[in-house]
């Protein structure tokens, strides 16, 4: 309570307070995180998710899909920490969202779209390599579930891949300018379920703490850049969002 009464503190006299997310905001909604010790890579090898590995070997597309239908994340809820960022929104006091996830669960918990910057894109849509066709997802994994094991495009023929980042490939540029343009305004920065040791994105809350403006971290866990926080709390996103945010007014 003590941290969250200082956390309060600190934000209450800001208006313009930009929320950073990681995966520790949507492991309530039952997507797990990728470096905890029942995250992702706890049981699948990292090297899976690269882009030259995807366009190079069929079967790793077909495991893919295979993951991505069977891992329910497309059927995901909101939770309260989404929740708790909308009515910060609503309260006027965010210049906006910036966040590592794929989900969609801030805008789908009623968060406005050009309000989000996704900088590791978003799973719900699925992009042609090779004309740019993009489509719902759910679309592409009814054709699996059909038996279709590596869809390809409709249109030209070009392999599938859901509209997310892979490692050896860059985060897409627009977003990235809208992030750090996001941090140059902000007056103050909350940091929810990240362990801020990902690259570059962490730069963009890092930005706003190198100014001196009030840096609160949320996570469960230590994070790569606690030596810069003003406030720390350690407790679940779904308690402590919403109750910090309650306390601000």
């Amino acid at each position: 309570m003590e941290a969250l009464a200082a956390a309060a503190e600190l934000l209450r006299p800001c208006r313009r307070i930009l929320v950073f997310t990681g995966a520790g905001i949507s492991t309530e909604s039952g997507i797990p995180d990728f470096r905890g010790p029942q995250g992702v890579w706890a049981t699948v090898d990292p090297d899976e998710f690269t882009l030259d590995r995807y366009l190079r070997y069929p079967e790793t597309r077909r495991r893919s899909w295979r993951m991505r239908m069977n891992s329910g994340a497309l059927d995901a809820e909101p939770n309260a920490a989404h929740r708790a960022v909308v009515a910060l929104w609503r309260a006027g006091r965010m210049v906006g969202c910036v966040t590592q996830n794929i989900d969609g669960l801030h805008q789908k918990a009623g968060l406005p779209e050009k309000t989000v910057v996704e900088l590791h894109g978003n799973a719900q849509t699925t992009v042609c390599l090779g004309c740019g066709d993009r489509q719902p997802t759910a679309a592409v994994l009814h054709r699996v579930d059909a038996g279709e094991e590596d869809p390809g495009c409709l249109l030209c023929g070009g392999i599938l891949k859901t509209a997310v980042v892979y490692f050896g490939e860059m985060m897409p540029v627009g977003a990235v300018e809208e992030a750090f343009d996001l941090a140059a305004r902000a007056d103050a920065v909350i940091s929810v379920g990240s362990t801020l040791s990902v690259f570059p994105a962490a730069y963009v809350p890092l930005q706003v703490a190198e100014r001196g403006r009030p840096f609160v971290i949320l996570n469960m866990g230590p994070t790569d850049l606690d030596h810069l926080a003003s406030a720390r709390l350690e407790a679940p996103a779904g308690t402590a969002l919403p109750a910090l945010v309650a306390a601000l007014g």
